[in-house]
């Protein structure tokens, strides 16, 4: 057996509240071979990490279901969408299981209210044979307690037996207890009558109570399946079935799951791709939205890569498949975002350690209060007084709001991140994206597209197309980047194209060729002053210019006569200067580091609004450059898309990688960003800020509540107002405040990324 450590997730059934949670988590870290163990509850889900030759899937289950819970079954092969599925269809069945449980407790709970409030009139009394309206009321509340209330005395019982305690626990204490209280008195009253107390029951207490904490279940039910709903989106993306063409040019549908990797697909236009692959052959633009958050379609060619769910707008195309089922873009976005929402923030970590101790410091207060009520309450009245402020201090308590306050934050933002291009890989990392004050930027490939761009074609007195299709003759037989960026210029607008022949490249210097009869040399200043050839004032001056403006200068000469020049750059993307802008309005300063020299450092910087920048670094050296910033005292964000950014992205306090980077940068940030622009710069800073200052709301009501809510109920305002709070009104409370905290962090829904004008993607560029 291997004794690499694996991990594996489970989906955990039972759990009602945060001290649930923290009990399976404690169960299975005391698993032997388990190195750690993360249970969540708001989506009901444990990652575990463990020893292969210790512990094994089967005992970690064993472990689960000792503790009084269960694990569904799924089997091991089962996608992303499948397993959804089926999670969606026992949830969708708890859900109506729940809701009759409710609609029956509602149901006769407003019958027995009434009955209940004859107690309070007299004259009506004087009418009613209490001893018969009591066990009328009895026979009421009894399928409230056996039928709706059921699982909390069950869920009680089972804790009791595994030496913890729960929300459950709180409510079938509580309501066991009013409940037991009225049996006595409805079966027993001369007891009572005899030691001078009143032989009142409170069947109303515990019918109403069941309802309407079954009543905040549903409504939390509710509102937690839309928590992911931007996980749903995902997923019903998948495509069912794929056109294959097969070797003899049969064309069929078929399953996706057939699918295999080398396959030719067909897409036609409206269709969705269904997996991800390289193009073979047609032309199309595809709307890949869904990945990259980007509105505009992106033009694909033969070459290009095409990415399972996208749509297919325009044209149809073939393509072979490159990746199936779980290694595909989406499943791994999929993947990302389930370990995102099941991950723990710092932030979480007070919660925790309450929600730990919660229900057990419940249960003391609420003995303490029985006890000072006892105590000190007239005689007539001591044990109904004790009992109904016991009661009430039991329901009121809600470590429910206590743990869903962050994870469902969590689940929420890491799903808006998603559906905007934003790959936030754990909710660590979206709280350290919110503390961020300084943002270091590579320039190329982040601020600059990082490809070279002919930016100028200086030709004075000559047929420019012409001479484009010479140029590009000759440069398309050479493998150098500058002369693909002059190639790409030239058919964007020439179309026509020549032959060169006797090509020769000329290192360090350019490239020489023969096109339609002619010698064409086409290179650095060197290779013209080699050949004897002088520029004209005319080009001396154009080329000044260019090299002003730091960039590169290709000469073309034709017979031996210099007649134009282009300029080539890295040219700033057009998004850039916005983003920028839009950070520094934030309050963060942005830093560019580069390792061009300093005069084109600070062209580019100043382009881009940037006012400090690091010239001719090292690529070794970008790490150290973070550590400098650090130093100072800043919290550095590092934005990198290449293998020598990686060390960087490791050393910030949160990196970024643009998705169209490398796989090493990529693994190496805490954030990925698939568009290859710097607005998700800004969505990833501004969605952190807002997840996390929902959090906080969510967590200072939940403790707010209990902090003031426990004291109430036991009683407190009693000697100054002389109210004492109705164990009904505290059910209400609970129900209320763990909704309050789902329904704060679904405003996270109307999350806007900011927009900048300009923005626009360069032609068959992949995110």
């Amino acid at each position: 057996m291997s004794s690499v450590p694996e991990t594996t997730t489970l989906d955990i059934e039972g759990m009602t509240c945060a001290s649930c949670a923290s009990f399976v988590e404690k169960s299975l870290s005391r698993t032997p071979g388990v190195q750690s163990a993360l249970v969540n509850f708001a989506t009901e889900k444990a990652t575990i990490q463990y020893l292969p030759d210790q512990a094994s899937p089967a005992t970690l289950k064993e472990a689960v279901v000792q503790a009084g819970y269960g694990v569904v079954e799924r089997a091991p092969d089962t996608s992303a969408a499948d397993r959804s599925a089926e999670l969606d269809r026992q949830k969708a069945l708890a859900y109506q299981q729940l809701k009759r449980r409710f609609w029956v407790a509602l149901g006769l709970a407003v019958v027995i209210m009434p009955l209940s409030m004859l107690m309070l009139w007299p004259a009506l009394l004087q009418r009613v044979n209490v001893q018969w309206l009591n066990y009328l009321l009895l026979a009421l509340t009894l399928p409230v307690l056996l039928y709706s209330g059921r699982e909390f005395y069950v869920s009680a019982w089972n804790g009791l037996r595994h030496r913890t305690a729960n929300m459950d626990t709180l409510v079938a204490v509580g309501t066991g207890a009013a409940f037991l209280y009225s049996l006595a008195a409805t079966v027993a009253p001369h007891f009572f009558m005899s030691r001078g107390l009143m032989p009142e029951v409170y069947y109303d207490t515990t019918a109403t109570i069941i309802a309407l904490i079954l009543l905040g279940k549903v409504l939390e039910m509710r509102a937690k399946t839309r928590t992911s709903a931007a996980m749903k989106a995902l997923l019903g993306l998948q495509v069912k079935t794929a056109r294959v063409v097969r070797p003899n040019g049969q064309e069929l549908d078929v399953p996706i799951e057939q699918v295999q990797l080398g396959d030719t697909l067909l897409v036609r236009p409206g269709e969705k791709i269904a997996t991800d692959g390289i193009l073979l052959e047609g032309y199309s633009s595809v709307d890949e939205a869904m990945l990259t958050g980007e509105s505009l379609p992106v033009e694909k060619k033969a070459g290009d890569p095409v990415f399972g769910a996208t749509l297919n707008k325009t044209g149809s195309f073939r393509f072979r498949v490159t990746k199936v089922g779980a290694d595909t873009l989406l499943s791994q976005i999929v993947k990302l975002v389930e370990d995102a929402q099941g991950s723990r923030a710092p932030i979480q970590r007070l919660a925790d350690k309450v929600s730990a101790v919660f229900v057990p410091t419940v249960v003391v207060i609420a003995l303490l209060t029985f006890a000072v009520w006892f105590g000190l309450a007239p005689e007539a009245t001591r044990l109904p007084l004790a009992l109904v402020n016991f009661v009430a201090v039991l329901i009121i308590a809600c470590p429910c709001a206590l743990g869903l306050a962050t994870p469902t934050a969590i689940m929420v933002g890491t799903g808006k991140g998603a559906e905007h291009g934003v790959l936030i890989r754990s909710a660590e990392a979206l709280e350290k994206a919110y503390r961020v004050n300084t943002v270091l930027l590579d320039k190329t490939g982040t601020i600059t597209s990082g490809q070279p761009t002919v930016t100028d074609f200086a030709a004075p007195n000559q047929d420019t197309a012409h001479l484009l299709r010479l140029v590009a003759a000759v440069e398309r037989q050479s493998e150098h980047p500058l002369a693909e960026a002059v190639v790409r210029y030239a058919d964007a607008h020439s179309p026509e194209k020549l032959v060169a022949t006797d090509f020769q490249a000329l290192e360090g210097r350019g490239a020489a060729a023969t096109v339609n009869g002619q010698p064409v040399l086409i290179g650095n200043q060197r290779l013209l002053t080699e050949a004897g050839i002088l520029l004209s004032p005319e080009l001396t001056t154009q080329a000044a210019r260019l090299l002003a403006d730091a960039k590169t200068v290709l000469y073309v000469a034709v017979a031996n006569q210099a007649v134009a020049l282009l300029g080539v750059a890295d040219t700033v993307r057009a998004t850039s200067a916005a983003a920028i802008s839009r950070l520094q309005a934030l309050g963060i300063e942005v830093v560019m580091t580069t390792g061009d020299n300093p005069q084109t450092a600070a062209q580019v910087a100043a382009q881009v609004g940037i006012k400090r920048y690091f010239a001719e670094v090292l690529p070794a050296d970008k790490a150290n450059k973070v550590k400098e910033l650090q130093a100072e005292g800043r919290v550095v964000a590092m934005v990198g898309d290449g293998i020598n950014d990686a060390p960087a992205l490791a050393q910030a306090d949160i990196g970024l990688a643009i998705g169209s980077g490398t796989d090493v940068a990529l693994e190496a940030a805490g954030i990925t960003l698939m568009r290859s622009d710097l607005h998700g710069v800004v969505t990833a800073i501004e969605l952190s800020r807002q997840t996390i200052r929902t959090i906080r709301q969510n967590l200072f009501f939940a403790f707010i509540y209990n902090i003031l809510g426990i004291p109430i109920a036991a009683g407190v305002l009693y000697p100054v107002f002389g109210v004492l709070l109705s164990p009904m009104l505290a059910a209400a409370a609970m129900a209320l405040s763990s909704v309050s905290v789902l329904t704060n962090s679904l405003r996270l829904r109307a999350f806007r990324a900011s927009s900048f004008t300009g923005c626009h993607r360069n032609p068959g560029r992949v995110a």
